[in-house]
């Protein structure tokens, strides 16, 4: 079924005195009688596939700064030693699909996947905004402005603001949610970066992001380009047994009991009959959804407890890894659980930009001692989890990045790989999709791709559509323009599909 949508001018930045003498509304938009006819003739001769909509939730892994694709899914032993590099491939799971020495746990449960090793596109910077929205070009400038107004809304956003259509209202539960700390908030010399903001449909639904409670157990000394340095505890490394998340900046003040929350909300409630005419307003509606947001997060225990991963049996935290990325998915598991629709959890900067997975220096001790294995462990931990309560046919999870590395080393010391997205790799799993299946080839050297490119767009577009949208759905833009979800010359990946 085609579905359009569509919305009024929405804010990014707050609230202003102007916001308040709008009108404005959050509803469905009507096109145009050719538009219309068009999109019928569309729909009567598109076939629906069973997996449309099979996903009833999503868990989103993104490796910021960008894994390479020689060193996890796409291995090339025979290539020159200056592009293989020194780490070995090793079977798994499903025969002729080897992986990376540093993915053993990753390695036995390849027969659950589906890794695509054909992503492809021609912007190799960091856009997670190019990888995550339907922004169809991205450049340096926009990478680091996260309120420019040419963005376009995160997938949760989207996802969200959809399921929120249907329902005529917010859910009970917070239903998008990022983990473990807002993006790009840990590094201490560069501004925030782009990618998971509402964008145009206003910061009403920006994720609703979590602050990580805790302390890092292992020291590491790190340093870039400009006499930038880091050292102290990695919890990226390895966190305390302590580990948990709350939602950011809600937690009650000292000394506000509950009794008093709720005169608070008493009055607040009285206020608002005396402002119906402010609740029509795109400012309006952002204002009634942290409130809605506020008040069930202080009421109700079940975000909270889906949040404290100090609950879970020592065996389940083991299982996903005492580092902060692993207890962030066992989080990300228990908030799906719960009710929420999507969970994302980044693996981002710690400390200093140009961290994580970005690996320009330094390449392969950073593999081998500070990411491939808390990132092993944590998403066969996952994958596992998911399938031991059932939960694994009906959870999409997928992991990505923004782009992969090149294929030939650069002379950095320590040895690096600098940004490539001409081909790449990123695995899927869960509802709706194949198991233990490659899609797409690279060449000889994981340079270019040979086989079914596969665009960060057309992953998204898989992905609405496993979540039962249709990726080519229209939202409106603050000039009241129709936007697809995706360009319209992507669409879903079917042999990703079961």
């Amino acid at each position: 079924m085609l579905r359009v949508l569509g919305s009024h001018r929405k804010l990014c930045n707050g609230l202003g005195r102007r916001d308040f003498l709008q009108a404005g509304s959050l509803g469905v938009v009507g096109l145009g009688l050719s538009d219309l006819l068009a999109a019928e003739s569309r729909a009567a001769t598109d076939l629906t596939p069973r997996s449309f909509g099979q996903a009833k939730r999503c868990i989103l892994l993104f490796l910021y700064g960008s894994p390479s694709q020689l060193e996890t899914f796409d291995m090339k032993p025979e290539a020159p030693a200056e592009i293989r590099g020194t780490m070995e491939p090793i079977a798994s799971s499903v025969p002729g699909l080897d992986v990376c020495e540093l993915l053993p746990e990753t390695s036995k449960i390849m027969d659950r996947t589906t890794v695509v090793r054909s992503m492809t596109h021609p912007y190799p910077v960091h856009g997670v905004a190019y990888a995550m929205t339907g922004i169809p070009v991205i450049d340096v400038a926009m990478e680091l402005a996260p309120h420019d107004p040419r963005h376009h809304p995160w997938f949760g956003s989207v996802v969200e603001y959809v399921d929120q259509q249907r329902r005529g209202g917010t859910s009970d539960i917070i239903q998008n949610v990022a983990l473990p700390f807002h993006f790009s908030s840990q590094r201490s010399d560069q501004p925030f970066r782009s990618g998971p903001y509402g964008a145009f449909l206003g910061s009403g639904f920006n994720p609703t992001w979590t602050e990580f409670k805790g302390t890092g157990t292992v020291n590491i000394h790190k340093e870039r380009g400009g006499g930038f340095s880091f050292d102290g505890p990695e919890p990226y490394l390895g966190c305390s047994q302590d580990t948990h998340f709350e939602i950011a900046s809600t937690s009650p003040l000292p000394g506000v009991t509950m009794d008093r929350l709720g005169r608070r909300k008493s009055l607040l409630e009285q206020f608002d009959e005396s402002r119906s005419h402010f609740d029509r307003t795109d400012a309006g509606k952002s204002l009634d959804k942290f409130q809605q947001q506020a008040f069930s997060l202080v009421s109700s225990p079940l975000v909270a407890r889906a949040l404290d991963t100090r609950l879970e049996a020592e065996s389940t935290r083991d299982l996903y890894g005492m580092t902060l990325f692993g207890q962030g998915c066992l989080a990300a598991r228990r908030l799906v659980e719960s009710g929420t629709r999507l969970a994302t959890v980044f693996w981002d900067e710690y400390g200093l930009a140009g961290d994580a997975w970005d690996t320009h220096a330094n390449h392969y001790p950073r593999m081998k001692d500070q990411l491939m294995p808390g990132f092993d462990r944590a998403f066969s931990g996952l994958i596992l989890d998911l399938e031991q309560r059932g939960m694994l046919d009906d959870t999409l999870v997928v992991c990505l990045s923004e782009h992969g590395r090149t294929p030939k080393l650069n002379s950095a010391a320590g040895g690096g790989r600098d940004h490539w997205s001409k081909a790449y790799s990123a695995i899927f799993a869960g509802a709706g999709i194949a198991r233990g299946h490659v899609v797409g080839a690279s060449d000889r050297h994981a340079a270019e791709v040979l086989s079914r490119p596969v665009s960060p767009k057309d992953a998204l577009a898989t992905m609405y559509h496993l979540l039962g949208i249709d990726p080519h759905s229209l939202i409106h833009d603050r000039g009241n323009r129709p936007i697809p979800l995706v360009p319209e010359n992507n669409g879903v990946v079917s042999e990703m599909l079961a």
